[in-house]
């Protein structure tokens, strides 16, 4: 048989304040769901139902307190879900100068195809007097490269 180890109400006090402050900001160690219920209290404190309604109601009832307070939104999701909206206002801004830089490519596109045709045809037409090509670009020396 194996003896009970000594209760130490302070601590169990303490656990329930840090549980109600973790579920409450949305960071929980031991909860799986993270929602802001007693149940999900009593596993995130560490304690049994009858100790805490027993000797520490006082604090499962100032959690159910700041959870109507809070409107049952964690601050932690209220700042993730502004954090979202402002991504995806951000998202729609970098997707519409994404779209207006490709109608910008798409025509610098069919400018130098036009030019390309025009010069062949110019080339190709017996009028090379006024057409005069570019010289291919040159390397420099090895060592003698510009900054």
């Amino acid at each position: 048989m194996t003896a009970r180890r000594p209760r130490d109400p302070d601590a169990e006090r303490s656990a329930v304040r840090a549980a109600a402050d973790r579920l409450l900001e949305g960071t929980p160690l031991h909860s799986e769901s993270g929602r802001l219920t007693v149940t999900e209290l009593l596993r995130e404190s560490g304690l049994r139902r009858d100790i805490a309604y027993g000797d520490h109601k006082d604090l499962v009832e100032e959690f159910q307190a700041r959870v109507r307070a809070q409107q049952r939104t964690p601050a932690i999701a209220q700042s993730l879900a502004d954090e979202n909206a402002q991504l995806k206002q951000k998202l729609a801004d970098v997707t519409s100068a994404l779209a207006k830089e490709r109608e910008a490519t798409a025509a610098l596109r069919r400018l130098a195809a036009e030019l390309d045709l025009e010069l062949r045809a110019a080339i190709e037409g017996g009028s090379p007097a006024r057409v005069v090509p570019l010289a291919p670009r040159r390397r420099p020396p090895a060592g003698q490269e510009h900054p």
